[in-house]
């Protein structure tokens, strides 16, 4: 099997040929796959067709899997949340710029979503990543962040009424007696595997610094969440019929963007648990 990486912009993310996601992979392709992965923070593969176990399974390579504590799952596959949006939805899961389940205790290694049905336009991807985000700092902020933490919680999903009012506007259901999260995390951590520092916050789920009010908080968080989005730092994917997205929440931040209104786009996304987020001294 001849592999091909093809990076789809200078910032991260590349797209992957001759890997067929559907197989056992043998230990020299996934290795392949998984260097590619730390070196490009996203990867894409196109025209690969999966059942639910053999996601499930591609997941697994790269570690245990989440269950998710709030949105419903597919049928028979708790380890599946459908990313859906219906032709009548008003707003679509994803559409901010996020980590996925940052105010976990250890937040998720990493993301596969594989596209099944998509709109004739529109639909798109952005992802961020997160080392540059950090690396393009000044010297003073950068010392400044490294001793600083953040309240990570899912205050925007947990509570009737916020849950109701998501609820109404998207097709993607979250449960009831959702549990309110918080947890504390390093503004910047060290990637396990890679020793690079990233910045590590996201508007979503990031609520303030810890021992700090929102108030006193929200000026600096205001600038590192639309500092941590820059164009420069993004790559943008397009998607096609079964095609499988896998990025690493770890140092890169996505945004799915809503803009195919009467349109339905439906995909699986399988997460794979990570670890609690250090900062190497």
């Amino acid at each position: 099997m001849t592999i091909e990486i093809e990076p789809i912009a200078g910032a991260c993310g590349a797209e992957i040929r001759g890997v067929d996601l559907s197989m056992d992979l043998d230990n020299a392709t996934f290795a392949a796959v998984h260097d590619a992965f730390l070196a490009h923070q996203a990867l894409f593969f196109r025209d690969q067709h999966l059942t639910p176990d053999q996601q499930k399974a591609l997941g697994r390579r790269f570690g245990t899997l989440n269950i998710h504590p709030g949105y419903f799952p597919i049928d028979g596959h708790p380890e599946i949340i459908p990313i859906l949006k219906e032709a009548d939805a008003t707003e679509n899961v994803g559409g901010t710029w996020h980590s996925d389940l940052s105010h976990l205790a250890e937040p998720p290694l990493a993301s596969i979503l594989h596209g099944i049905g998509l709109p004739p336009r529109g639909g798109d991807t952005l992802f961020a990543n997160q080392y540059l985000a950090y690396e393009s700092l000044s010297p003073g902020l950068k010392t400044m962040l490294k001793g600083l933490r953040a309240v990570h919680d899912n205050g925007i999903q947990s509570g009737a009424g916020r849950r109701d009012l998501r609820n109404s506007r998207r097709s993607a259901k979250l449960r009831e007696g959702m549990e309110r999260i918080e947890n504390i995390h390093p503004v910047v951590r060290t990637h396990p595997e890679t020793g690079r520092n990233a910045l590590f916050v996201c508007r979503p789920f990031t609520k303030r610094f810890d021992q700090m009010t929102e108030a006193e908080s929200r000026p600096l968080l205001d600038f590192l969440f639309a500092h941590a989005a820059r164009p420069e730092f993004t790559c943008r994917f397009s998607w096609s019929p079964g095609a499988v997205a896998i990025w690493d929440n770890r140092c890169v931040l996505h945004h799915a963007i809503n803009d195919y209104a009467g349109y339905r786009r439906y995909m699986h996304r399988v997460t794979v648990n990570g670890d609690a987020p250090f900062l190497a001294a």
